[in-house]
């Protein structure tokens, strides 16, 4: 095995990979951040990281892992250090970052989550939990009760087991304490989501602690953010590639773009870095630029992963790179910014266009298939919002229309060529039963749109919604995706 990246390794690198030039043994744990995967790593931790690089060496990282070890195995044996990979086109760029300075394993030791929380020296919790992790139903935004781990939470938190259940317990903590509360922000792509977080942490201590509650309401922030880079997931290749350059493996490493945007709502409970100095947006209201990205970069996202999934294309910028492809793009976002209100400094024209070129960038290879994971959990604020607010107006959405029966024909688990894969969703067997026993595309799309986790009801009770659903469905199973892209 070969050496890997880490403290005794970092002197050794080539020149013309950039380092940490501060102090690291100086930094203080000012983050704790839950869910600790690639996009973090490629999107917070930088801004974090160039805090530390300005000299402010309050803003070290403390990762949590909520479920496995891996990014744990990955990080720690390099003390921290990873290498972020910015490509596009032939060029690349490589930075070792040094914010991280431990990962911790929550099913392993929720205590020492809880005591990283509740530490004087943590003033922002910020997560990348995805949208499953919050533990929401998807269409009214109120916790789940039901899920298991609530549950468990809900009757106690000596070990907590939910993002909710951690934050309460480390609130209660500090509160206990004398220590201000720290600032929760919201990282993922949820509606609203810096108050979604704090329903659920509200309706947690609730259950515990209705002075507590009350406190966290005071006292708490739970700002809106927006984040904007896209990161796909790392292969072997790549690993093996950037260990070529670095002469050491770095298991940790990501890859993204250059194009980097953090919008956060200026609302805190306590010390911050120097957010705009860094680049970062501070706005009195996130909300528009949260339903631009979402409705324009995710919603056709989802759409390119699963039409072009389905079509057997594994990579974004090949599904663009085909005139139908581009076309159904064009034309989903044609329909989407007709209900958007653009916030001042949002030229969406421009906006438009960038994101053409950074979904055509060939260096991501941003596989479709890890965009389709937990459909269920993004469709909601994706396509459907879109699609309800085209239907307040009166305005016909067929590309939006052909996305989501894109979804529903992805449910099958086969693509036109006969592959057959996992559809890797929290509600899978709900939709695989629900298309494995209809035998018309009518049938599949009323059982799908049945679902009232995914389908609000003034949808799911839309005649005209389901019969343009089930002819696109039919055309997706009759011709398959690119013969319907190309007749849309």
């Amino acid at each position: 095995m070969s050496a890997r990246l880490s403290n005794a390794t970092l002197a050794a690198l080539p020149s013309k990979v950039a380092r940490p030039a501060y102090d690291r043994s100086a930094v203080k744990p000012g983050v704790v951040h839950l869910g600790i995967g690639a996009f973090h790593r490629a999107h917070q931790a930088a801004v974090f990281e160039a805090a530390l690089a300005a000299g402010d060496l309050r803003w070290g990282i403390i990762g949590v892992s909520l479920r496995s070890a891996s990014v744990r195995n990955q990080l720690v044996p390099q003390d921290g250090l990873y290498t972020l990979v910015e490509r596009e086109g032939d060029r690349r760029r490589l930075q070792v970052m040094g914010a991280v300075q431990t990962v911790l394993v929550a099913p392993e030791n929720p205590g020492a989550v809880v005591a990283a929380l509740a530490s004087p020296d943590t003033h922002l919790v910020t997560l990348t939990i995805t949208e499953k992790g919050y533990k929401l139903d998807p269409a009214t935004g109120q916790l789940i009760e039901a899920d298991a781990d609530v549950a468990a939470d809900l009757a106690s938190l000596d070990a907590p087991r939910t993002a909710p259940g951690f934050l309460v317990a480390a609130l209660a903590r500090r509160r206990a304490a004398g220590l201000a509360p720290f600032t929760a922000i919201s990282c993922d792509n949820l509606p609203h989501n810096g108050a979604r977080l704090a329903q659920a942490v509200q309706r947690m201590a609730a259950a515990h602690d209705p002075d507590l509650a009350a406190w966290i309401e005071a006292e708490g922030a739970f700002p809106q953010t927006m984040v904007d880079r896209i990161v796909p997931a790392t292969t072997d290749a790549d690993v093996a590639d950037l260990a070529a350059t670095l002469g050491v493996e770095d298991q940790a490493m990501v890859k993204t773009e250059p194009f980097t945007q953090w919008v956060i709502e200026d609302r805190f409970a306590g010390p911050r870095p120097d957010f705009a100095a860094l680049g970062v947006q501070l706005t009195d209201d996130v909300a528009p630029w949260e339903e631009a990205k979402l409705r324009l970069l995710n919603g056709a996202h989802s759409g390119i992963a699963y039409l072009g999934g389905l079509a057997g294309i594994d990579f974004v910028h090949e599904v663009v790179a085909l005139p139908e492809g581009r076309r159904f793009v064009e034309r989903l976002w044609d329909e989407a910014q007709a209900t958007l209100s653009p916030p001042p400094g949002l030229d969406v024209a421009a906006y438009r266009a960038q994101l053409m070129i950074r979904f055509a960038n060939p260096a991501l290879q941003h596989r479709t298939r890890q965009i389709a994971m937990d459909g269920s959990q993004k469709l909601p604020q994706r396509l459907l919002a879109t699609i309800a607010a085209r239907r307040a107006i009166g305005a016909r959405c067929p590309a939006l229309k052909l996305a989501v029966a894109a979804w529903m024909r992805w449910q099958a688990g086969m693509n036109d060529h006969g592959d057959v894969f996992a559809v890797d969703d929290p509600l899978a067997a709900r939709t695989a039963a629900a298309v494995q026993n209809a035998d018309t595309a009518e049938h599949k799309v009323a059982a799908l749109l049945a679902i009232d986790a995914i389908f609000p009801p003034a949808l799911a009770q839309d005649t005209g919604l389901a019969q343009m659903l089930a002819a696109w469905l039919h055309r997706l199973e009759a011709e398959g995706a690119r013969a319907t892209l190309a007749r849309l």
